[in-house]
């Protein structure tokens, strides 16, 4: 909830640099708030001259569709292991039963998969590498993260900013209920992500145990 006072504290300019690195870590795999990031930046172009939103939107597509690149390189070259690692190092975020919600939905949906992934807080981390590991064909994963990256990131900075403009002043009293809007969002889909994690990982724990044996057999 601090993010935005901390960004204060940034010159102007390197608040392009830090919202694009941001949102590329947490593109490439890494759990980091991006979005909160994102907005809390927005929210303040919106009340301060020295940072254009037009350039923040920019960067924060370019760190999107860079990160998820780079996460699928890895993906595609680490394969399953890497998930296996990933898992142990942030069982949160990467455990068995979020791996295989998030298969289970590129699976079914492909390129659909990485651009409604952009805007699911908990997919967002997974997009890149799980669509190495799957060998999703790279150009179909290049256009579907380019145009969810622009939609996500160039999106979310309009409308911020439309936000902040148009209600400057009552913003200065309740700056933060953009965040806490996000947040809750973003919580609200990572419940929704979490109760089909663990439904998915109670049915691959049944299909995976054996059938017993009669004892006359």
């Amino acid at each position: 909830m601090h993010v935005q006072e901390w960004l204060d504290t940034v010159p102007a300019a390197a608040v392009y640099a830090v919202v694009a690195l941001v949102i590329g870590l947490e593109s490439l795999g890494i759990p980091l708030p991006g979005e909160i990031v994102l907005v809390s930046a927005a929210l303040m172009s919106s009340q301060h001259t020295g940072i254009n939103p037009v350039v923040l939107g920019a960067c924060a597509t370019a760190g999107a569709v860079v990160g998820d690149s780079i996460g699928y390189a890895i993906g595609r070259k680490g394969g399953r292991p890497l998930l296996a690692w990933l898992g142990k190092k942030f069982p949160r975020h990467f455990s068995e039963g979020h791996v295989a919600t998030a298969e289970r939905s590129f699976e079914k949906w492909g390129m659909w998969a990485v651009f409604f992934g952009r805007f699911v807080a908990l997919l967002r981390i997974f997009a890149g590498p799980l669509a190495g590991v799957l060998h999703m064909p790279y150009w179909k994963f290049l256009i579907a993260n380019l145009l969810g990256g622009v939609c996500w990131a160039g999106g979310t900075t309009a409308v911020i900013y439309y936000v902040g403009v148009v209600a400057e002043s009552w913003l200065k009293k309740f700056s933060y209920l953009g965040l806490v809007a996000a947040v809750l969002i973003g919580l609200a889909s990572m419940l929704v992500i979490k109760r089909k994690a663990k439904k998915a990982q109670a049915e691959r724990r049944e299909t995976e145990e054996p059938e017993p044996v009669a004892a006359g057999e």
